[in-house]
């Protein structure tokens, strides 16, 4: 299994903000969009960062409430590891696993064309696992 067929069930949305984005206006559009990180990108579309609710919890131990007046671009993690729609999801989920992240941008061409979370790849793997499970069972109680 791909990332591309994670990307088919999903969809290819990306949310992005620009890096004068302030923490505080990133944090409102996570929590209203019900996600935990979005893509820094500049006006041409390239990634520049990716801010995470980590980047923010990080970002507001260091400087208090005074991080919710920074600019996502100050406290963003600027080494964005990405993918390719073609990578299998034991290759990705070996990746976000090594690099302790949990969401990993998709680029085709260079064009980001969709973002995957840990909990896309894990929903996918475990109906794999379960599908591999009941194949089993037909192919016993059949032979």
């Amino acid at each position: 299994m791909t990332v591309a067929a994670i990307l088919a069930e999903k969809g290819r949305e990306v949310v992005t903000v620009a890096p004068a984005t302030t923490v505080a206006e990133a944090s409102a559009l996570l929590a209203e969009r019900r996600i935990g990180a979005a893509v820094v990108t500049d006006r041409s579309g390239r990634i520049l960062g990716i801010v995470s609710e980590r980047d923010i919890v990080a970002a507001l131990a260091k400087y208090g409430a005074d991080a919710l007046t920074r600019d996502v671009g100050s406290i963003m993690t600027s080494k964005v590891i990405t993918c390719a729609e073609n990578d299998t999801i034991n290759e990705v989920m070996a990746r976000m696993t090594r690099g302790r992240f949990r969401h990993l941008p998709v680029v085709t061409n260079g064009r980001m064309v969709g973002v995957i979370s840990i909990g896309d790849v894990v929903k996918r793997r475990i109906e794999d696992v379960e599908r591999e499970a009941e194949e089993m069972r037909l192919y016993i109680a059949t032979a």
